[in-house]
């Protein structure tokens, strides 16, 4: 019951960041929208390393690394 739970706030994560980038609410290039995705990327890693996928393992993870990147980048930027 707590992966399911956990899956559930990283796919709602996801699909936040992903609306709200869509509907013009967040840009790519801001901390929120790259946390978003992070967090979101983590949990659903999380829950597909407890149920050995490891197709969704490739995806969630390289999602979080990717986000984490992104987070770096929006984070050092220079003004």
């Amino acid at each position: 019951m707590f992966y399911q739970f956990i899956s559930i706030i990283g796919a709602v994560l996801i699909l936040v960041a992903y609306a709200a980038l869509q509907l013009n609410r967040l840009r790519a290039e801001t901390i929120a929208f790259q946390m978003l995705n992070l967090f979101g990327g983590v949990f659903l890693c999380i829950t597909a390393v407890s149920l050995r996928q490891y197709g969704f393992i490739l995806v969630e993870g390289l999602w979080a690394i990717l986000s984490g990147v992104g987070l770096w980048r929006v984070v050092t930027r220079r003004p």
